[in-house]
């Protein structure tokens, strides 16, 4: 498996990046059949309730999608290895000791947040201070 699996490898070499725009979480009941390139959702996850899109609150709005939050999305720019331990942890430990939410999303090459849109600044923050 490729990627960085040490732990203080990854906490001291990870470049939070702080993307454009609000994002926010939205559900469609089964059997959901939505057009998905209108949408762009940049997730989507098939659980037992339902589909759960990940996508910019502006296409939320413009399909009419509820959601009950906006979010900001962080990028941890160290390729992580999909197997690592600890990384998402201590990250979620270190928001949560400063009462910020996060929801996490593991791709292939990094871990990606997803942080309440009026912590975002914050969480970026304390983020960087990893690798003083």
């Amino acid at each position: 498996m490729s990627g960085e699996t040490n732990l203080d490898v990854l906490l001291k070499s990870m470049r939070p990046v702080l993307r454009d725009g609000e994002y926010v979480f939205c559900t469609l009941p089964h059997p959901a059949a939505p057009d998905l390139g209108a949408l762009a959702p940049v997730g989507l996850f098939h659980e037992d309730e339902g589909l759960t899109l990940l996508l910019r609150r502006e296409r939320a709005d413009a399909a009419g999608l509820r959601y009950a939050g906006t979010f900001r999305w962080l990028t941890l720019s160290v390729h992580s290895s999909l197997e690592a331990v600890g990384f998402i942890a201590a990250v979620s430990t270190r928001l949560a000791a400063h009462g910020i939410g996060v929801n996490p999303v593991a791709a292939y090459f990094h871990d990606h947040l997803f942080v309440p849109s009026a912590r975002a600044t914050e969480a970026l923050a304390l983020l960087e201070s990893f690798a003083r």
